[in-house]
């Protein structure tokens, strides 16, 4: 755990009865928890909301694709080849802490395609579904028939739709379980950095436990 303390927002909702669960959202850690519950309880589960989230975090960024900005373009190149033919080049691939409208973000003008850090937690196919995402950007800047059909040559699309939408949904924001990373035919919006790349809008609820 980090020396500073991260931000901590507590949202407690009726509907729950027993469940506490947490994600990252940008600088703080949300946790959900039921509206009644005795404070020495409520005190205790939110240091080990706490701990589990940022432990999570700190083994995640050590593995795989997750692990630097270079494995993550390793592993672009590696769909490119396995999925389209070879015809996605990116100039440039990395992982980002300042998005919070999308789940990833593809420049086609320059090459560039960032992925939101939210992504680190959940399962290596639903990184590459979002990475597939971006780089069929590259061949066709839109959302069309011709962008899906590129999109859905990755076996998993339909999966990982599902589980993005599942994680917004747990997360108690259904508002952000659509978008075009999960329905074709959304419009695309502009990220933090003033960049108009072409993907998902909805803040992405981040790790889930």
């Amino acid at each position: 755990m980090s020396e500073t303390a991260p931000l901590v927002e507590i949202r407690r909702s009726p509907r729950r009865r027993r469940t506490v669960s947490a994600y990252r959202d940008g600088e703080k850690i949300v946790i959900l928890m039921p509206a009644r519950m005795a404070k020495a309880d409520e005190q205790r589960l939110i240091r080990e909301m706490v701990e589990r989230v940022t432990l999570r975090e700190a083994r995640l960024q050590q593995r795989g694709l997750r692990s630097s900005d270079q494995a993550l373009a390793v592993r672009a190149k590696e769909l490119s080849k396995a999925h389209l033919d070879c015809r996605a080049h990116p100039s440039d691939v990395r992982w980002v802490t300042n998005m919070q409208h999308r789940w990833g973000s593809c420049t086609p003008t320059d090459g560039t395609i960032r992925l939101s850090h939210r992504l680190m937690p959940m399962p290596a196919w639903v990184i590459d579904y979002v990475l597939m995402h971006e780089l069929s950007h590259l061949l066709e800047p839109g959302h069309g028939p011709r962008f899906w059909s590129w999109v859905e040559r990755y076996p998993r699309t339909e999966r990982a739709r599902g589980f993005l939408e599942g994680i917004a949904l747990a997360a108690q924001l259904p508002e952000l379980s659509g978008g075009e990373l999960l329905e074709p035919g959304s419009v695309a919006g502009r990220d933090e950095s003033g960049a108009s790349p072409c993907c998902t809008p909805g803040a992405p609820p981040g790790a889930l436990f």
